[in-house]
């Protein structure tokens, strides 16, 4: 039995708000004392704390380290644009660039967040390390 065509496919015409499926962060950049004991390990030991978030997202766990070597992060801003497109979520390279600058213990707690929030799954470089 064959089926005929009936209509060819449509292209689909999206708004840019709908089109990505984009979601916001689940904790905002000051919302770092929800997690009290996060909270005091980012402050307390920023590149301790930044190196086990890494770790957990399935990068190398020594990667933070080179950002202490400016005043500017390209570690914490590139981990952070990272997870945005992993979980889609909306954002620019600049705010990006901007909160990893003035905050960094903050992005950092934000980041750790939102991966325990969203139970993130463990990526084949976990498995080959191990």
């Amino acid at each position: 039995m064959s089926w005929t065509v009936t209509s060819q496919p449509q292209t689909m015409i999206m708004s840019s708000s709908v089109s990505s499926g984009a979601a916001e962060w689940t904790s905002g950049i000051c919302d770092c004392c929800e997690d009290c004991k996060q909270c005091c390990f980012a402050c307390w030991c920023c590149p301790c704390f930044a190196c086990k978030t890494t770790q957990d997202f399935g990068q190398c766990l020594c990667l933070p380290v080179l950002d202490v070597f400016g005043c500017i992060h390209p570690i914490t801003m590139s981990v952070r644009v990272s997870m945005r497109h992993r979980y889609g979520i909306q954002g620019s390279l600049c705010n990006d660039c901007l909160c990893s600058t003035c905050c960094v213990p903050c992005v950092w707690c934000q980041m750790a967040t939102e991966m325990k929030k969203r139970q993130i799954p463990t990526v084949l470089g976990d498995i080959i390390s191990r």
